[in-house]
């Protein structure tokens, strides 16, 4: 008995260890996935530009708000700071763009720079990787009734999910690794 379970807990940890070692991430894919997360990183600051902008009408303002979400892991939330207050708040992505989308100003110009990433993957306990990508955002608001012209840059960091998905193709399971946006927690504000 004793050596039926030495067996099966050897053949166990093989086991184990083989989908370990499947799911671990080649240089070659990790570049891939790095430049999938910038590539997602940089569509998501096209995204606010546009939902931002008072130029864009409120059918393509949703169209976008919809296409932006879905670069977001479930229940994400977007930091917002201010050069008037020390408080940052947090808002749903969804949220997020509709109070963007409603800001009391005649323009916005949103944009990001100096997009990188600060950490590398790591490994989690449930399978997935997690990394950051920080970068840097420049908010100009402009009303052109009261002259009022406010203007920021904020750092903000981008957490990373990256995953092993499946998905059917022409009746075959096809796993790939897959890149989703978490929170984007603001570091710091300044004028």
């Amino acid at each position: 008995m004793k050596n039926k379970l030495i067996l099966f807990l050897g053949l166990f940890l093989s086991a184990s260890l083989a989908v370990m070692a499947q799911d671990n991430i080649s240089p070659a894919r990790k570049q891939a996935i790095d430049s999938l997360a910038l590539e997602k990183v940089k569509d998501l600051s096209k995204y606010i530009a546009i939902i931002g902008s008072k130029e864009t009408q409120f059918s393509e303002a949703n169209r976008v708000m919809d296409r932006a979400e879905e670069l977001f892991a479930p229940g994400a939330e977007m930091g917002v700071s201010s050069i008037n207050t020390k408080e940052i708040a947090y808002y749903k992505v969804r949220r997020y763009f509709e109070r963007l989308m409603a800001l009391n100003y005649d323009r916005v110009n949103i944009t990001w720079y100096d997009i990188q990433y600060i950490s590398d993957l790591e490994r989690q306990p449930d399978g997935r990787y997690v990394g950051v990508i920080t970068i840097y955002q420049r908010f100009e608001g402009t009303s052109i009734e009261t002259g009022m012209n406010y203007k920021d840059t904020t750092k903000k960091d981008i957490t990373i999910y990256v995953e092993k998905k499946q998905t059917q193709i022409a009746g075959r399971t096809i796993e790939f690794w897959d890149v989703m946006l978490g929170d984007v927690r603001v570091t710091e504000t300044s004028a």
